[in-house]
């Protein structure tokens, strides 16, 4: 008994709940003879799309600015690289890969990514400058930076000077849609490669490769010199900083990383889902992924690739199960989104607080 408390403890209360939660809704759904082997997949898919936006939480946790809310400077990014990947198409520099199909989609993937890495990467840096600025606040400051550059560039997608025609406005064509589809680039590229059915769903084996290859990526680089530093100077500032590491240097570091896999993030994310969601829809985002990645056992100061995956999966388990089961307990009721919502800032508040308001 003592032993199992003990295991108890150590793995925390709120995930075994949390767990038993997810059981619980699985159970339900193969009451009301919904598919389970369908909703596994679904959650694959969840699970992949959400993934990298969950991994961008690990070089920013350990290299000491905490939870990155502000990963939605990445995601302008990414979105920034996926808007040229289109535009280049409409202006015609992938005509000779008009014979192949595939190709092309895999070359446009590819061309939005590098793109998202090089403004995401830009960003990072001028947005770990200004953590370096208000050590102590950088979750508060990451928050209403996140917010503010995602209100920015509500104007920005506006008046920027874009052409494709598949991407503007039917009337006037001024200003970016909302949502802009993927259709004719790149939607659904690494979903469909190697991909193969379960319960009448595809399974995104090619989605979950990308995801694995970026967790592997991060590993990596967490085992290398400069990632030994940047976790030394996010454990310990004042013992990294008197063996010589620039910490300073460490924290832009971990941002920039940080916000890169941001931008990946949202390409991976949008060629699942077929679009591109612009304005307010990536406002929330910081906060889905920190909630991702906290509910598999990171805290404030510590991050491992394990609790990317768990939480990841954990999470939007649990969300793609609620949402059938919802409908079924509660029809027409939208009680999913309460579930989400109270799933999702429950465990940010649990976290913060185990925290007591500060990073260290």
């Amino acid at each position: 008994m003592d032993s199992i408390k003990r295991t108890a403890k150590e793995f925390g209360l709120t995930h075994i709940i949390i767990i038993a939660f997810f059981l619980l809704l699985i159970g339900l759904a193969a009451f009301y003879g919904i598919n389970i082997p369908g909703l596994l997949a679904d959650m694959a898919t969840r699970w992949g799309m959400f993934g990298i936006l969950a991994l961008a939480m690990v070089p920013s946790i350990q290299s000491g600015i905490g939870p990155n809310f502000g990963v939605s400077i990445g995601v302008i990014g990414g979105l920034l690289g996926a808007l040229i990947s289109i535009e280049m198409r409409y202006h015609g520099a992938f005509d000779a890969l008009a014979g192949s199909p595939v190709l092309y989609q895999w070359i446009a993937i590819i061309v939005a990514m590098v793109l998202a890495l090089i403004f995401s990467g830009a960003f990072g840096i001028l947005y770990g400058i200004l953590l370096n600025r208000v050590k102590g606040n950088e979750m508060v400051i990451s928050t209403y930076v996140g917010f503010s550059i995602v209100a920015m560039f509500n104007i920005m997608w506006l008046i920027l000077p874009f052409r494709a025609g598949t991407s503007l406005w039917p009337v006037g064509g001024v200003g970016l849609r909302t949502n802009i589809s993927l259709v004719d680039d790149f939607g659904g590229v690494f979903n469909s490669f190697l991909s193969f059915q379960i319960g009448g769903r595809p399974f995104p084996t090619g989605l979950l490769i990308v995801f694995f290859l970026a967790c592997l990526f991060v590993w990596m680089f967490t085992r290398s010199r400069t990632g030994m530093m940047m976790s030394a100077a996010g454990a310990n500032p004042a013992f990294a900083k008197a063996a010589g590491v620039n910490v300073n240097r460490m924290r832009i570091i971990g941002t920039t990383l940080s916000t890169a896999l941001g931008g990946v993030g949202i390409v991976a994310y949008a060629q699942s889902f077929g679009f591109l969601q612009l304005y307010n829809a990536p406002l929330w985002l910081g906060f889905t992924s920190v909630a991702a990645v906290l509910i598999g056992g990171a805290s404030v100061g510590k991050a491992r690739i394990f609790n990317v995956l768990f939480g990841a999966l954990l999470f939007h388990g649990i969300l793609t199960v609620a949402i059938p089961v919802a409908n079924f307990v509660v029809p027409g009721g939208g009680l999913s989104e309460i579930l989400r919502m109270i799933i999702q800032n429950g465990i940010i508040l649990y976290a913060l607080s185990r925290s007591k308001g500060a990073l260290r």
